[in-house]
């Protein structure tokens, strides 16, 4: 007989276990307990207990009961481990309800994560994998509906949860630490959504895309990335997660697909048109999310396969949503949700100018909205388009110089300030300057690569259209006033 070599572990911090995804990740892990631990940090609230009961036999989770924002916590998780999922964070809508807490919370717990590990004998063992957004780069309605890391950081308005990621974003990507990559998720397919009665559910335009990812491929690719087979290629990295091709939908796909899964023959029956935003919500079809499924493979799911265990894990109630009149549902269901505060029609009921203007370009233009009798299915482009970048992408960044961030700064309105500049070191912070005279600093990395610009403009979605007046890189996605002198 043959004794076998005993298989290495791999120590898993992972935050956020209790959410959608980190229950679907640990779902991953337990089929793994041959080979990993996973240390969870988790909030000692009755809710967050709750959520873990399912995993009360799980033999290789330990849960720590503590805060993100306590480093003290944090670092005692950090130290043994080899590798951090940050999943955790405060996400839409309670991020749109208390954006002070989704600021404290995800930046804080970056924060915190970075510190830690940098603190340890050595940093290079832990690799740490920060988790962003879709919603960092904002609304991306057709024609510009096809989208790339390195396109423009722009966040819609009143979005706080994805500004909060673009500043988490930067502290990692720039944090020095040696072994690090970033992923901006995209929309979860969970069962879930089924059950969404909140405002946000308004701010989404019928004509807005989204490429989703259901909970069980997401989680299948955070478990794969504790594989030590991990190429080497993926460190210090940012990716689009994306589900691919067949996950390529429109709003009004996902609201017929998910109405027809519960017997609802028409689902214009349950709203008014124009109770819907025309635009300010954040989603995009990738041209390059297959680039992670080549490095770490993760895709198995489909759209299909997904809906039917969604309906399967709902009430019997739920799963005959179609049997209930539809003016039932439309009066006394979804009408409320609209009204509630961030609802678009509470928006148009109390006449808040910011917010239609944010939602629907201006009174006048939700008013010839019109009705259902002129509604078309929207149908964008599946031919991929990119955007320019403002720089030679063919070259390797191994080779950039100063010339590149002359080229990149001068497409983005502003300009290169460091003169020191090392050829082909994409990792150390350089200072910028942006067209209205705010300096930043950024690695070449963070700003070619990632997309990033001015960290004082990105604050203010509502001035982006004067930004690109002076801007070229922005003023692709936006819709540029007369210029103006800054």
């Amino acid at each position: 007989m043959t004794i076998s070599e005993p298989q290495s572990r791999t120590t898993v911090f992972l935050t956020g276990a209790t959410g959608n995804w980190g229950r679907a990740t640990l779902r991953e892990f337990r089929s793994r307990a041959d080979r990993i631990d996973v240390v969870a940090l988790v909030l000692p609230t009755e809710r967050d207990r709750e959520a873990l009961v399912e995993f009360a036999d799980m033999q290789n989770l330990e849960v720590v009961f503590g805060d993100l924002t306590d480093y003290a916590a944090v670092e005692s998780c950090v130290r043994r481990a080899d590798i951090v999922l940050h999943v955790g964070a405060i996400v839409s809508p309670l991020a749109d309800e208390n954006p002070v807490l989704a600021h404290k919370v995800n930046i804080g717990s970056m924060e915190n994560i970075i510190r830690a590990v940098a603190a340890q004998p050595d940093p290079s063992r832990i690799g740490v994998v920060g988790i962003g957004s879709v919603a960092e780069t904002g609304d991306r309605n057709p024609p510009h509906h096809w989208g790339r890391i390195g396109d423009p950081i722009r966040v819609s308005q009143f979005d706080e949860y994805g500004q909060s990621k673009v500043i988490a974003e930067k502290l990692l990507v720039d944090s020095g630490l040696p072994k690090w990559a970033w992923l901006r998720q995209t929309g979860i397919f969970h069962p879930g959504l089924f059950e969404m009665h909140d405002p946000i559910m308004t701010h989404t335009p019928f004509a807005g895309v989204l490429e989703w990812v259901s909970a069980e491929d997401a989680a299948r690719l955070l478990a794969h990335l504790c594989d030590p087979q991990v190429p080497a290629e993926f460190w210090g990295g940012i990716y689009n997660i994306g589900g691919g091709e067949g996950w390529r939908i429109t709003n009004w796909e996902l609201q017929t697909r998910i109405s027809a899964a519960v017997g609802v023959k028409d689902v214009r029956g349950w709203y008014d048109r124009n109770w819907f935003a025309l635009k300010n919500f954040h989603g995009q079809w990738y041209t390059d999310s297959d680039r992670l499924e080549q490095l770490v493979p993760f895709r198995r799911d489909t759209i299909d396969a997904a809906l039917a265990r969604a309906v399967e894990a709902l009430p019997k109630s739920a799963r005959s949503a179609g049997r209930v009149p539809a003016w039932i549902v439309r009066n006394f269901v979804m009408k409320p949700v609209t009204r509630k505060p961030r609802g678009t029609m509470a928006a148009i009921r109390s006449g808040n100018t910011t917010e239609i203007n944010a939602h629907f370009g201006s009174k006048e233009k939700w008013e010839a909205i019109g009705g259902w009798s002129t509604f078309e299915v929207p149908r964008p482009s599946r031919i991929p388009t990119q955007l320019n970048h403002g720089y030679d992408e063919s070259k390797d960044p191994s080779e950039w110089s100063t010339a590149d961030y002359v080229d990149a700064a001068s497409f983005r309105g502003g300009r290169l300030i460091t003169d020191d500049v090392v050829v082909g070191d994409v990792a150390t912070p350089l200072t910028w300057e942006c067209a209205f005279g705010h300096e930043f600093t950024g690695s070449p990395r963070l700003i070619l690569t990632g997309g990033h610009w001015c960290p004082e403009c990105v604050k203010t979605p509502a001035d982006y259209p004067l930004q690109a007046v002076h801007n070229p890189f922005l003023a692709q996605l936006e819709q540029v006033p007369t210029r103006q002198a800054v």
